[in-house]
């Protein structure tokens, strides 16, 4: 075997990749190894079909302790392989986040009850309907990435609520991947796992904010700033159950923000969702969708205020925010 690059410990490196070899070989054959940022590279030729070789060797090398990737670089096929890093859980970061936002969304719920927390504190509780209903939606899209995390050995964390003092009291919620994704594959799988869960938990929470009595006060897509468009799956929901979108619940609206949060996240361009999808089809030439995106939601935004002669606002903020 020979070296891309020279390491100060030699030694160590060479019992490391003698370690692995057993195990890569049969699957992979290597041609050349190279060390480069505490990492193992695999140069070599598959002898198995490419798409497999992840699913085969990920189970043995996890079990060593180690995380790798299947890439290609100048047109060569490498496997890439490095020691995970532990790092200690702070479980009580996401317990301190997520308590936090119980507090914020319940102050934005009880306000969409027309309480003024100031003047009547003792109301405070009448928006905790709104609050487990908008951590349920949000918190689902975010146990659906995770849950597709952990099925591909990934190493991922539980999700961080953000709280914030908006219309929703809150900003969502994330989870953190740690190291390396493994390939497109899971890639793929962990993107797409969130909006599915999630827009269920949104029709599951819309269907029973729809048969609760509506609210006066709440604030509703059609007297927002940007006056958005409820989603047509919202509209259908509201057919079947008989209702109306000028007033509705607090719960009702969690479904409806639920299933904006998954339309939007789809878009494709950068660190969302629909981002990595597109990344996880089509690879390097994923980059050319995202770059054109805010000109196209720019191109709608003009068409819907211009032509259409409504508000299309949502788009032309969208447009500006992929910018930034």
């Amino acid at each position: 075997m020979s070296s891309r690059t020279k390491a100060p410990e030699d030694a160590e490196i060479e019992a490391m990749i003698m370690g692995l070899y057993d195990d890569i070989h049969p699957f992979f054959k290597a041609y050349e190894v190279g060390y480069a940022d505490s990492a193992i590279h695999f140069y070599g030729v598959p002898q198995i079909d490419p798409k497999m070789v992840h699913q085969y060797l990920w189970p043995k090398l996890t079990a060593k302790g180690y995380q790798l990737s299947f890439t290609k670089e100048l047109g060569e096929d490498v496997l890439v392989v490095s020691p995970i890093q532990e790092v200690p859980e702070r479980i009580w970061i996401n317990v301190l986040l997520a308590v936090a936002t119980v507090f914020t969304t319940m102050f934005a719920g009880a306000t969409m009850f027309g309480v003024d927390i100031f003047s009547e504190p003792s109301q405070f509780t009448k928006g905790l309907p709104f609050t487990l209903a908008i951590m349920f939606v949000l918190g689902s899209h975010e146990m659906g990435h995770y849950m597709a995390a952990k099925m591909h050995g990934m190493r991922t964390s539980l999700p961080y609520f953000i709280p914030f003092p908006t219309i929703i009291g809150t900003m969502g919620a994330v989870i953190k991947h740690r190291g390396i994704i493994p390939d497109r594959k899971a890639l793929f799988d962990v993107a797409v796992a969130g909006p599915l869960v999630g827009i269920v938990a949104s029709v599951i929470v819309t269907f029973i904010g729809l048969s609760l009595p509506p609210v006066e006060y709440i604030i509703t897509p059609g007297n927002m700033v940007l006056d958005i468009q409820v989603p047509l799956l919202f509209q259908a929901i509201n057919t079947i159950s008989g209702n109306t979108v000028d007033t509705m619940h607090p719960v009702a609206f969690a479904g409806w923000v639920g299933m904006l949060v998954t339309v939007l996240n789809l878009l494709p361009s950068g660190q969302l969702d629909g981002g990595h999808i597109v990344r996880a089809m089509l690879g390097e030439r994923a980059k050319h969708v995202s770059m054109a995106m805010p000109f196209i939601l720019g191109c709608l935004g003009l068409y819907v205020i211009f032509v259409l002669q409504q508000n299309g606002g949502i788009w032309m903020f969208w447009s500006i925010f992929l910018l930034l």
